[in-house]
């Protein structure tokens, strides 16, 4: 499908339209042929800027000469499947303003485009831009094997609508969107321009008033450890990634967007303000790139059946599902396996281990299916090679990569304990069984250890009782509230310093703690300074970072973001506030009222939410209205609700996306369907600490990874904390109501419910239907497949052990061992 973006595919599959025109009401008639050299000249324009911008990128990349802005955009710019999904929305974008500003030339005034365009045009422009293929919705197989697993995309999740929760749709909207144009411009584009009478204050200004925190003025969390972060933005990257737009420089006219102060898409730079706190030049901006808009939102929004606002994608899964371990899109997945065995086993790195444990692979690949990455993390001309992982984010800062190693071990752990349990799976089975577990694992720690710390005992009652079951009619997708401003409050709870430790939970003698901005892309300091452990005990034994009102953000964060040699760095504030107006977020009122919640009308009702006078003040004084106060620094400025890290607000946007996350997903742990009864029971026993235990060489933990106590106090031995007992996965293949189960020379089997089905190791091919069934009857409806060599050459290796269940005879391609196996729906896996 990839060719179908190619501009040459594109434009030859064009089908012409009539030329007798459109009627724009009062004697402007655009025609077809019009329509397609707009087409030409936006597909022009977009190809040219993103060529231009590969080039830029690959002279800094050969020089050594990135800026800060380019680390931020390293994990933001989109590469495959998702390339092509913005690639194709820039591509209707840019053919739509193109069309307007015609139409203004020759008409004298601003009209609605997709007025002015009559049903086929429109959709000659979805289809010739790929956006009509994108919006395609799938086709859901069905059977036990065939819906066993969750699809790495998600579609599929829910039946009815397969592609809600699915990675590459559009972020959800719970409230309308607030742009300044009422359909794609941001709040604040236009200088000067008032809204609700006033003029929105700028996002460094906001920044340096009501974050700017020295780094020795931090105060510590002594009730959780920094995990509690960590987690959360762990959580975060498996949740959402909205990606910028490929080019940095403008399509209408190429104007280099790190070098203007001019707002003109994709381009939307940070304005520093007068007598700013560490910039003294005004007339410098700090890049910004707007997110890439969804297919058909914006100006063309009608041709999809919704409103006609931008919006921004998700190109993730929405579901709790690991895919920061094993990617969303079935490219990247492919690329994270090692398919040299039949372990089911996720590749790691081939030239260094941690005292014989994995870490991730190199990211060396220049050139492939997944579409370009970089080859190094940019430190210097020896710098280590960037970690590769299912999200692109994994190498953004030390604790980050700490977590994806240890969960990318966690899987290879499963996996092999469960091939020894059933050595007759395949590699795919193994793979698969390990990946469902270990999203179960992500799950339970999730709304057992992490949520009630966050958003408190009462929330959680509220938004999270019981589980009753997956309800199809509940829409999982992430919000776009809470993509962009929600799950940020993880940003004030992280320390300046990385803390890494050793055995006795102090400052590590050789490898010791180190500035924030200096663990940014560096996995060399994970491979050659001590490994995963020190790091590992730096999360859990030391105190998170403490919201407080008046000390919210330190300068590691908002001065020396990606900071790079004397370049300068990024401020994560002002861009936090920026993609809120880039994303037409509404003001912290209106979510206030959202959520059922009193609303200020002005200082004296401010006062009385944040309990805070001062603070209240100084955002009255920026944005004189608390309607126009950006919703992500409204919400973090409330003092916690009771038992939390977060106000009133974030806790009900927080505990109502991740109800919807739960009882939306098919595939939720606790659904019947997903696993049975005993596998249920002994999931129950998961825990943070004690996957810690299990891929380190780290012996004492506190049983609550989330919890911070200071050692020895509160920590155990790792044999005191329990193991989820994998042994409820065993396969039985011991009797079946058909009697033996038929297993076939040099291949696999696994089983569902009444069903067996095969597959064939490497060098052979299989003959004849892949699956069998028990029928009622106590026969089986047919005979098994067989495994025949695939190629003359291939020589069968000796498995010294490894298969016993195998069976020699003088039928290899039908021979049955008669084994027992009991198919009932309480032994089976589902």
């Amino acid at each position: 499908m990839a060719s179908l973006w190619s501009f040459g595919v594109l434009l030859a599959g064009f089908v012409l339209l009539q030329i007798d025109g459109i009627c724009a009401g009062d004697g402007v008639f655009l025609g077809s042929p019009f329509v397609q050299t707009a087409l030409r000249e936006a597909i022009e324009q977009v190809d040219k800027a993103y060529k231009e911008t590969r080039i830029i990128h690959k002279q800094r990349l050969s020089k050594r000469s990135l800026k800060s802005a380019d680390l931020l955009r390293f994990f933001k710019i989109p590469v495959a499947e998702t390339r092509v999904v913005v690639r194709s929305a820039e591509y209707m974008e840019n053919t739509l303003r193109l069309i307007q500003q015609h139409v203004h030339r020759i008409h004298k005034r601003s009209m609605n485009t997709t007025d002015l365009l009559r049903a086929d045009d429109l959709d000659a422009i979805a289809r010739v831009t790929g956006c009509l293929i994108i919006r395609q919705p799938p086709k859901c197989e069905t059977g036990c094997f065939e819906d066993r697993y969750r699809t790495f995309t998600s579609v599929c999740n829910n039946r009815k609508k397969p592609r809600l929760g699915s990675s590459h749709i559009a972020l959800t909207r719970w409230r309308p969107a607030r742009y300044e144009d009422g359909c794609s411009l941001p709040l604040g584009w236009t200088p000067n321009r008032r809204i609700l009478r006033s003029v929105l204050p700028l996002p460094r200004l906001v920044s340096n008033v009501i974050l700017r925190t020295p780094n020795d003025a931090v105060v510590m969390d002594l009730d959780n450890s920094h995990m509690l972060m960590q987690w959360g933005q762990w959580l975060d990257h498996d949740l959402s990634l909205s990606p910028h737009s490929p080019s940095i420089r403008t399509f209408s006219d190429g104007i280099d967007c790190e070098r203007t102060c001019i707002q003109r898409n994709p381009c939307f730079p940070i304005r520093i303000p007068e007598n700013d706190t560490r910039i003294t030049d005004t007339d410098t901006c700090l890049p910004f790139f707007r997110s890439a808009p969804a297919c058909g939102t914006g100006k063309l929004g009608a041709l999809f059946g919704d409103v006609n606002t931008r919006q921004q994608i998700n190109v993730l899964t929405s579901f709790i599902d690991v895919s920061e371990v094993y990617g969303s899109t079935d490219c990247v997945a492919y690329k994270l396996r090692n398919l040299t065995n039949e372990l089911g086993l996720l590749a790691v790195n081939e030239e260094f281990s941690d005292n014989g444990r994995e870490y991730l692979p190199f990211n060396t690949i220049s050139s492939n299916l997944c579409g370009n990455m970089a080859e190094s993390c940019f430190t210097s001309e020896n710098s280590t090679p960037c970690f590769l992982a299912g999200d692109v984010r994994v190498n953004e800062q030390l604790g980050l990569t700490a977590m994806h190693t240890l969960f990318l071990r966690e899987h290879n752990r499963l996996a092999r304990e469960l091939k020894k349990l059933n050595p007759h799976w395949s590699g795919d089975t193994t793979y698969q069984e390990a990946r469902k577990i270990l999203g179960a694992f992500q799950q339970i720690i999730t709304y057992k250890e992490y949520l009630p710390l966050v958003i408190g005992d009462n929330a959680t009652k509220v938004f999270l009782p019981p589980y009753e079951g997956y309800n199809e009619s509940v829409d999982p997708g992430i919000a776009n509230v809470f993509s962009t401003a929600c799950l940020r409050l993880g940003h004030l709870m992280i320390k300046p310093l990385v803390f890494r430790l050793d055995e006795n939970y102090q400052e590590h003698p050789k490898f010791g703690n180190v500035l924030l901005h200096e663990a940014f892309f560096t996995p060399g300091r994970l491979i050659k300074e001590g490994g995963l452990d020190p790091l590992m005990r730096g999360l859990v034994g030391s105190p998170a970072k403490l919201q407080v009102q008046g000390r919210m953000m330190h300068d590691e964060l908002r001065e020396r973001l990606f900071e790079l040699t004397t370049e300068l760095g990024m401020d994560l504030g002002s861009l936090n506030l920026q993609r809120s107006r880039d994303h037409g977020l509404p003001g912290y009122n209106e979510w206030r009222r959202f959520c059922g919640l009193p609303t200020p009308r002005g200082r004296g009702g401010l006062r009385r939410i944040l309990q805070n006078w001062t603070l209240a003040d100084e955002l009255i004084r920026l944005y004189r209205t608390p309607e126009n106060i950006d919703v992500w620094v409204g919400a973090i400025s409330e003092p916690f609700v009771k038992g939390g890290r977060v106000g009133p607000l974030l806790a009900c946007l927080v505990g109502l996306q991740f109800k919807n996350l739960r009882n939306g997903d098919r595939f939720w742990w606790e659904n019947d369907e997903t696993f049975p009864a005993h596998q249920r029971q002994a999931l129950k026993a998961a825990s943070l600490s004690r996957i810690i235990c299990d891929n380190t060489d780290i012996q004492f933990l506190p049983q609550k990874a989330f919890k911070f106590h200071s050692f020895p106090i509160g920590f155990v031995n790792c044999s005191n904390i329990p193991q989820v007992d994998l042994s409820a996965w065993r396969e039985h293949v011991q009797v079946t109501p058909c009697g033996p189960v038929p297993v076939v020379y040099h291949g696999f089997f696994s089983m569902c419910e009444s069903s067996v089905k095969y597959s064939c190791e490497s060098g052979f091919k299989l003959v004849g239907g892949d699956t069998i069934t028990c029928l009622s009857n106590g026969k089986w409806n047919q005979k098994p497949p067989g495994c025949i060599v695939f190629h003359e050459s291939y020589k069968a290796p000796h498995h010294s052990g490894s298969m016993e269940h195998e069976v020699k005879t003088e039928n290899p391609a039908f021979s049955v061992e008669p084994q027992t196996a009991n198919l009932t729906k309480s032994t089976s896996i589902p």
